[in-house]
């Protein structure tokens, strides 16, 4: 099993810009600007992979069926914020019909309605408390944390209320995906 290596960012490199990033190439890796600084991920494991994918078929059959909006893939990145700029990656996310951009060839200039994050085991909390707080303060209102080990979810919204629901629980779209509700064990 290889060993596992921290991407460590040059702290003393200049801040990157959004349109900087879209032209780095760094294969077989996710990457995303926090701030103007790189942060460059290895691959998602096993675990990671069938839960977000299991939970993606089940919400792309409801938003295509009941024509609410498009879901956006990992690698789609999102400028959240600009000087220094941040791009954000969620494992999934959820653009509304009524917001949803014309398609483009470089980021997407807006925070998603929807972000799902699925936890691997190398995540580190602050890391991802971080990412959190950024995708609720450029706009997005319903953010899952999916907690493939603990067998739990975490549910974060714009109004800043937060719940815990447990593998016998439901998440549920809200007001973002009207009449989604899916079994969290279904997709652990």
């Amino acid at each position: 099993m290889p060993a596992e290596r921290a991407y460590v960012p040059d702290m003393t490199a200049p801040l990157l810009t959004a349109d900087e990033l879209l032209q780095t190439k760094i294969p077989n890796q996710r990457s995303e600007l926090v701030r103007g600084v790189l942060r460059v991920r290895e691959p998602a494991g096993d675990r990671h992979g069938r839960v977000t994918m299991n939970l993606t078929i089940r919400l792309g059959t409801h938003t295509e069926r009941e024509s609410l909006g498009q879901l956006f893939a990992a690698e789609t990145g999102f400028t959240l914020f600009r000087a220094p700029d941040t791009v954000r990656a969620a494992d999934i996310a959820f653009i509304g019909r009524d917001r949803l951009p014309h398609a483009t060839t470089g980021f997407l200039q807006l925070a998603p309605d929807l972000v799902v994050e699925v936890l691997s085991p190398s995540d580190r909390p602050g890391e991802t408390l971080g990412k959190i707080a950024d995708w609720l303060e450029a706009g997005t209102s319903l953010v899952w944390v999916i907690d493939p080990e603990r067998r739990i979810a975490r549910i974060y919204r714009a109004d800043g209320t937060e719940t815990t629901i447990g593998e016998a629980g439901q998440l549920n779209g809200e007001d973002i995906v009207p009449g989604f509700n899916c079994p969290l064990a279904s997709i652990l």
